[in-house]
């Protein structure tokens, strides 16, 4: 099944072009993540998704529908901001705003939905803080409850905007590992928007990535290349790969340059 089908996608903002003619199908349980520098795009392609920001031309489908806001099939983890430290509401709470976050007025606390939330905490590892006022958790903590919120609707598609900005290598890992361990059980299909691709390189199945309008897909092994990059930048560009992880050299007026 086709999570995530878009065929001759284009986005234009006035004169600028984000990018154009994008094929992409993503299948039930695929990694995949979009690369690329600043305002390439691809924080707008997860804005497609959701139902915020319409094509300019070309057609866009999530589980088979076009895109709409509140979709329930859909789960989303956006960039990181910090919570205010005397933000007094529990983790919990903030996880539970996943199930009816959409909704006003009073909800219901039925087993059913009590059990929901416990078992997505569970899953992400945070059972230790779920009644911890949330501004008072670390990054780490932080980004395992928004994953929680984002999973807890049992989503077919997850999309998470710069999930790893602001943790450390062990948070990264950690974060990236509870993804990868929810589309494995889940088959899950998961679009993960990154600037930073070595943390989840043993993880992603295919890369897309976004340079100036123009766009390539595969695998790393065939998109992260030397050739591939200079190509898309219309540059020289050196890719080397060292203990496993790969260092991009010569990316021009960006600092998404150097892939650590």
């Amino acid at each position: 099944m086709s999570v995530v089908e878009a065929r001759a996608a284009t986005l234009r903002f006035g004169d600028r072009t984000l990018w154009s003619d994008l094929d992409l199908v993503v299948p039930a349980g695929e990694f995949l993540a979009v690369l690329g520098p600043n305002g390439a795009g691809k924080t707008s392609l997860l804005q497609v998704l959701l139902g915020l920001e319409p094509l300019t031309s070309g057609t866009v489908s999530v589980c088979g529908r076009p895109p709409r806001t509140g979709d329930p099939s859909i789960g989303y983890v956006p960039q990181q901001k910090a919570f205010d430290r005397d933000m007094p509401i529990r983790g919990r709470d903030f996880v539970a705003l996943g199930v009816d976050g959409h909704r006003f007025g009073w909800h219901r606390r039925g087993e059913a939905r009590e059990d929901r939330i416990r078992r997505a905490i569970d899953a992400v590892g945070a059972s230790a803080f779920l009644d911890a006022p949330l501004g008072q958790l670390s990054g780490g903590e932080q980004q395992r409850l928004r994953i929680a919120q984002a999973l807890v609707g049992d989503p077919q598609l997850l999309l998470c905007d710069e999930p790893l900005l602001s943790l450390d290598l062990q948070h990264q890992r950690a974060v990236s590992g509870l993804i990868d361990l929810r589309r494995q059980r889940s088959g899950t299909a998961v679009i993960f928007v990154t600037h930073e691709v070595n943390p989840i390189l043993d993880v992603v199945d295919r890369v897309l990535y976004f340079v100036h309008g123009r766009w390539a897909i595969g695998t790393p092994d065939e998109v992260i290349t030397s050739e591939r990059l200079s190509d898309l930048y219309e540059t020289d560009v050196e890719v080397i790969r060292s203990r496993g992880r790969l260092i991009i050299v010569g990316v021009p007026d960006t600092p998404e340059g150097a892939h650590h």
